[in-house]
């Protein structure tokens, strides 16, 4: 476990020390409040109650997050318990707001991507891929500001994924016992 630890360790201060730069600070410090407390996803999934054709869409994405909520923020977070990356090593340097909850899973990745996950499966393409190149952003952002280990957004990936299979497989199988 301790060359995970290592490898996150190398993987950041890279980023820190060859990646960063001061122009485009504040292009990830802004990427990154896209998954502040979910809001973003939270008012799209609304937005998409709203209108009788994109319901279904609303419905589906808002039971991935709330499953998601339930895997990373309820179970794993206070499971895991793992400290940021700069309570880890004096070396590592975060840039923007500082959290202060446990590191893993990332929930602005998880987040980001349970809802994407659902809408590049159930909208049009040209909504449905933006999207989920905004949620890779939001999880990149984890990266570049040094908040987040490699590995917390990996498994945050890996929480949105599992989330949002389970419920669109849910939703298919409702949608299957509907027809004649």
């Amino acid at each position: 476990m301790e060359w995970i630890q290592q490898l996150d360790l190398s993987i950041l201060l890279f980023i820190q020390e060859h990646l960063r730069t001061a122009w485009m600070n504040g292009f990830w410090d802004f990427i990154t409040h896209f998954g502040d407390g979910g809001v973003f996803w939270i008012l799209l999934t609304i937005a998409l109650l709203i209108p009788k054709k994109t319901r279904k869409v609303g419905i589906v994405a808002g039971c991935s997050l709330i499953l998601n909520f339930l895997i990373t923020n309820v179970t794993l977070k206070p499971l895991v318990d793992r400290v940021r990356p700069y309570n880890y090593s004096d070396l590592i340097i975060p840039l923007g707001r500082i959290p202060s909850e446990a590191s893993f899973p990332s929930g602005h990745t998880s987040a980001s991507f349970s809802c994407a996950l659902i809408y590049v499966r159930m909208l049009p393409k040209k909504y449905g891929i933006p999207l989920v190149v905004l949620a890779t952003l939001i999880a990149l952002s984890r990266l570049y500001l040094c908040v987040h280990f490699p590995t917390d957004v990996l498994g945050g990936f890996l929480v949105a994924m599992f989330s949002s299979v389970v419920v669109y497989a849910c939703y298919q199988r409702l949608e299957q016992k509907k027809q004649p």
